[in-house]
């Protein structure tokens, strides 16, 4: 029997109360930069029990300007910004060296809070690449080592074969090089945090650059280092 998506959806809640906790958020009392109050959000999506809180969203553009997604993990958030890593030779190393600029999408359902960054993207130096990988699982550089990442596959059984082949190498040689690994760091220019409300009061607050904040809107700008950022609430 054909599954009725219509039905299905209709019978799907969302933040259901047993599951959910929608925690106030008073803007006001927010850190002047958004990495703080990501790095204090994403803590309590971990103590929450909310699964896999470092996977997320990873919007990139190609050539012509389509747009593409997928979910990858996050590897880091700090001064230098939000870090994740693929192949070089990857859809999304081929849009990044195209079109250096990305925006990565958080949600948290167990907190009724996303939060959405985007800005440039830079490629850290090789070895930094590397020091990552290998201080990462055995599994992973095995994926790695697998390689041909979004390339055409002939069979599963070839994938079966380079995964075990790359299994071997990964325990026998944990230091294997991966020449095409790439870490790659977006400094955010904008960040939109959004904490739902169980009468759809959601509160938004959107940090900008200040040296991207328009003119003729109104902000309240603040001072951290030698870059400043505006914070605005939004409409959700």
């Amino acid at each position: 029997m054909a599954t009725d998506l219509h039905e299905l959806l209709r019978s799907l809640r969302v933040w259901d109360p047993e599951t959910t906790d929608l925690r106030p958020f008073d803007p006001a009392t927010a850190p002047e930069a958004p990495l703080p109050l990501f790095a204090e959000w994403f803590a309590q999506a971990v103590a929450a029990g909310q699964p896999e809180p470092h996977t997320m969203s990873l919007a990139t553009a190609d050539a012509s300007g389509l747009p593409d997604v997928r979910i990858v993990m996050l590897h880091g958030a700090d001064d230098e910004g939000w870090s994740f890593a693929s192949h070089a030779g990857s859809r999304k190393g081929r849009h990044l060296t195209g079109r250096p600029y990305a925006a990565l999408g958080f949600y948290w359902p167990v907190l009724g809070r996303q939060v959405r960054i985007r800005g440039p993207v830079s490629a850290a130096p090789s070895a930094e690449s590397q020091g990552d990988l290998h201080a990462r699982s055995t599994g992973a550089l095995a994926a790695a080592l697998t390689g041909r990442q979004s390339e055409l596959l002939g069979s599963l059984e070839e994938l079966n074969r380079a995964s075990d082949a790359a299994w071997e190498r990964a325990a026998r040689e944990p230091e294997a090089p991966v020449p095409s690994w790439t870490l790659y760091r977006l400094r955010a220019e904008e960040a939109d945090f959004f904490q739902g409300d169980e009468r759809r009061r959601h509160v938004r607050l959107r940090y900008r650059r200040a040296e991207s904040a328009g003119s003729g809107e109104s902000a309240e700008s603040t001072k951290s280092g030698e870059t400043g950022w505006a914070r605005e609430l939004l409409w959700p």
